[in-house]
C-alpha cells in the first residue's frame, strides 16, 4: 500500500523493568513513546526471575500507547519495527513460544557452581578466548546449564530464547536473534560467527533449539496475523534484528568506530569503546557492537543506577525514589571532592571486570561522624 507522509519507526526497548515503545522519524526525532512496567521476582538471595509471557503483554501495552497519540492516518506511516533488550536474560519455551519455565534474568547468579563446571570441562582461558567473556553467572550459558540441571526434563523438548528471539516469535512466527543480542549468551564462538558446538554439548541441547542467528539490520518479516491484532499496529509493519541494549546504546549516541566511548546509565552502568579488531581481556568483555564490522570492548558494573535505587527505597525508606535522589544529588553538590574520606566499592551485585568474582560485596570505607 501507498504510505502518506513520511514514515516512521518505531522501537521496542524491552529492559528489566520495563518496555517502552519509541516512535522516531527519519531525522531521528523522538514522535511519541509508550511505557509498561515489569515486575521482577526475587528466590533467595542470589535469584532474579521473570514471567515472559509479561514481555510480550508489556509490548502490547506499550505500543497501544503510542497508537493512542496517534491520528489513524499517522498510524499507517509507521514502516518498521525493531527491538533492543535486557541482555543475558533467557527463557525456555515450547515450539509456540509458550514458557515452559520462568526467564533467568541476567542479574540472576545462582549458577555459580555451573560456572565451576565449565571450567574445569572447557578451561577457564578457552572460555573467554570462545566467547569473549570471562566465566562468571552473568552469561546465559551458565543459566541455562543451572537451570537445565534443576530441569532435566527440559532438554530435549525446549527452545531456548533471548528476550529478542522471543519477541521476534511473537511479533513474526520466527524466533531470530541478531549477533549483538545473542554474544551476550556466551554461547557463540566468536570468531566463527555461530553457536560454538563445545559449549552446546556442555549444556545438553542442540543448535536446532536455539535462535536463528541473523545480522543486525536483517529483515526478519511482517507481522503475523496476531501480533496485529495485539498490537494494534498496520499490517505492512516489517520487522528487523535489533541488538542488545548497551550496544544500542553506544549506536544512539553516536559511537560508530574505534576512538569514541559511550557509557549506558540503567540497572547496571555500562562503558563500551569500538574495535576492529577482536580482542579478549579481564579488563573488559568483548562482543558484537550494533554497527556491524565492529566488536564493542565492555565494562559494567552490575550494581549500577539500582543501588541507588536500594539507597532511596531501603536504606532511606524513601518512597519518592526519584525526588529523594534529587535531593542527594544537591547535598552531593556541596561536598568537596573526596567525600570527606569516604571511599564506596560498588559491588552490591558481584563484580564483574576486571576481578570478575560473583560473590564480591559492596563496602562503604572511611565512615566517621562526619558523614550524613
Amino acid at each position: 500500500m501507498e504510505i502518506a507522509d513520511e514514515p516512521l519507526i518505531l522501537s521496542i526497548d524491552a529492559s528489566t523493568t520495563s518496555v517502552r515503545a519509541f516512535l522516531y522519524d527519519p531525522q531521528g526525532a523522538k514522535v511519541a513513546s509508550g511505557r509498561a512496567p515489569l515486575s521482577v521476582m526475587r528466590v533467595g538471595s542470589h535469584g532474579f526471575e521473570q514471567n515472559a509471557e509479561t514481555w510480550w503483554s508489556a509490548t502490547c501495552e506499550a505500543i497501544q500507547k503510542v497508537l493512542q497519540r496517534l491520528t489513524p492516518r499517522d498510524q499507517q506511516r509507521i514502516v518498521a519495527l525493531s527491538v533492543v533488550h535486557q541482555r543475558e536474560t533467557i527463557v525456555t519455551t515450547d515450539a509456540r513460544g509458550q514458557p515452559l519455565a520462568p526467564a533467568l534474568l541476567w542479574r540472576d547468579d545462582r549458577a555459580q557452581e555451573d560456572v565451576a563446571l565449565a571450567e574445569r570441562k572447557i578451561g577457564k582461558i578457552r572460555l573467554h578466548s570462545l566467547t569473549g567473556k570471562p566465566a562468571c553467572t552473568t552469561p546465559s550459558l551458565y543459566k541455562l546449564m543451572y537451570l537445565l540441571r534443576q530441569r532435566p526434563e527440559l532438554k530435549d523438548i525446549a527452545q531456548v530464547h533471548d528476550v529478542h528471539s522471543f519477541l521476534s516469535l511473537q511479533l513474526t512466527g520466527r524466533g531470530v536473534s541478531s549477533f549483538p543480542s545473542a554474544d551476550p549468551s556466551g554461547m557463540l564462538d566468536m570468531r566463527k560467527k555461530c553457536w560454538a558446538s563445545s559449549l552446546i554439548d556442555l549444556v545438553g541441547v542442540e543448535a536446532h533449539q536455539l535462535p536463528e542467528l541473523v545480522e543486525v539490520g536483517y529483515l526478519i518479516g511482517p507481522l503475523t496475523e496476531s501480533a496485529v491484532l495485539l498490537t494494534g499496529l498496520p499490517a505492512h509493519v516489517l520487522v528487523y534484528a535489533g541488538a542488545g541494549d548497551a550496544q544500542a546504546a553506544g549506536l544512539g549516541a553516536g559511537v560508530t568506530s574505534p576512538g569514541q566511548a559511550f557509557m549506558e546509565l540503567g540497572t547496571a552502568v555500562t562503558c563500551g569503546v569500538l574495535s576492529a579488531n577482536y580482542e579478549v581481556d579481564d579488563a573488559f568483555r568483548t562482543l558484537y557492537s550494533a554497527v556491524p564490522g565492529y566488536y564493542c570492548l565492555e565494562t559494567t558494573l552490575r550494581g549500577g543506577m539500582n543501588t541507588l535505587r536500594w539507597l532511596a527505597e531501603s536504606v532511606l525508606a524513601r518512597k519518592d525514589r526519584k525526588e529523594c535522589l534529587r535531593e542527594l544529588c544537591e547535598q552531593a553538590e556541596q561536598v568537596p571532592a573526596g567525600s570527606d574520606g569516604l571511599l564506596t566499592i560498588p559491588y552490591w551485585a558481584g563484580v564483574m571486570n576486571p576481578y570478575w568474582d560473583d560473590r564480591a560485596r559492596g563496602t562503604w570505607l572511611g565512615l566517621d561522624t562526619r558523614h550524613k
